[in-house]
Order: structure tokens, then C-alpha cells, then sequence
């Protein structure tokens, strides 16, 4: 199981009951921290003494590592090694993607909590635009290979919002669908 939460929710106390309970019994899970420096709109620095989130997870003697999350190659060759882990039956692997979003958190963020630097320098590191140049200098995919690509992943989004604003909004019924409860499952201990 890959497990994601965003830098804020690493704060939570729940969080570390499930590392502990996880590292005793071995789970095969990854835990993914999304780490854009900025919970909401409140950095890292001014809400957490632990800056480098994945040393939590050293606590609990997990393994645990930071992982450069603006570069494809690293995301992939973190998460391969965590379930290679996993599937071996040695528990759980907490990585932290140190990552980036350039809009704010919701469109009522002003984003005064940085500056337009700072999101232009990130932008430099892209994961789009740095993949792109590892394809085009391998020589991969041509510049035409590529455009039909994003012509193709274009027109998939765009027939998934039509489809989506032409559907009916789901019956009350499907509210509980997929929830598992005690009266399903009465050894779930609630």
C-alpha cells in the first residue's frame, strides 16, 4: 500500500500511532510525505522542529529517506526499492517527496507567504520540463513523438471534463458504497 499525506499531516498524532503499529507488524507499506515546504500556507520551519520530515520516521526505527521529488527518475527509483521491501516481508518505508506546487493551496490563497522568486526559481526544476530534456537528449521520442502524446493526453482530459459535466450527480445510495462499517465487518473494533 502507498500511503500519501502532505507535510501538515505529518504533525498529527494518529500519524504516529500508525508508524509504530506499522513497524510492529510489519506492514507492507509506503509512507509518501508530499513535502512542498508549506502546509496550506504555513511553512514547514514555522510549524515543525523537525524540518528533514523523514528523520520521523527513524524514531521508530523505519526506514526512512528524503527523495528528490522534482526528479522522476529518483521518485521511481525510491519507491522500487520501498516495495522491493515490502513484497519481502520487511515492513515499512517512510519517504519524504521533497516537492513544490506553484498555485496556492485553494483559489482564496494569496500566496503571501512567498515570494514570486521563490516559485519562479522552483519552476527552473520542473518535473515535466526535466523529463522532457532526459527523453529528448536520449533521443527517446522526437519533438513530433511528443506532440502527439500531449495531443492525446489533451483530448483524454478534455473528454473526462465533458463527461464528468454531463453526468448525473450520484444517487444518496452511493453515499455508503465501498465504506466498511462494524455492522459489515463486527469485529472492526470502532
Amino acid at each position: 500500500t502507498l500511503c500519501y499525506m502532505g507535510d501538515g499531516a505529518v504533525r498529527q498524532g494518529a500519524l504516529h500511532e500508525t508508524f509504530n503499529m506499522a513497524m510492529l507488524w510489519k506492514l507492507p507499506v509506503i509512507f509518501i510525505i508530499e513535502n512542498n515546504s508549506y502546509a496550506m500556507g504555513t511553512s514547514v520551519e514555522r510549524t515543525s522542529n523537525v524540518h528533514e520530515l523523514y528523520k520521523i520516521g527513524l524514531s521508530y526505527e523505519m526506514p526512512s529517506f528524503p527523495v528528490d521529488g522534482m526528479r522522476c527518475e529518483s521518485v521511481h527509483e525510491a519507491i522500487e526499492s520501498a516495495v522491493a521491501r515490502a513484497r519481502k516481508g520487511d515492513g515499512p518505508t517512510l519517504l519524504e517527496m521533497k516537492t513544490y506546487r506553484y498555485k496556492g493551496h485553494s483559489m482564496s490563497d494569496a500566496q503571501t507567504y512567498r515570494t514570486k522568486e521563490e516559485v519562479a526559481e522552483y519552476k527552473l526544476q520542473d518535473p515535466i520540463e526535466r523529463v522532457l530534456a532526459t527523453i529528448k537528449s536520449n533521443k527517446w521520442l522526437s519533438d513530433a513523438d511528443i506532440e502527439v502524446i500531449e495531443k492525446r493526453v489533451d483530448d483524454e482530459v478534455a473528454e473526462s471534463v465533458r463527461f464528468a459535466e454531463e453526468s448525473p450527480f450520484p444517487s444518496v445510495d452511493e453515499l455508503y458504497k465501498d465504506v466498511y462499517t462494524q455492522q459489515d465487518y463486527p469485529f472492526i473494533i470502532e
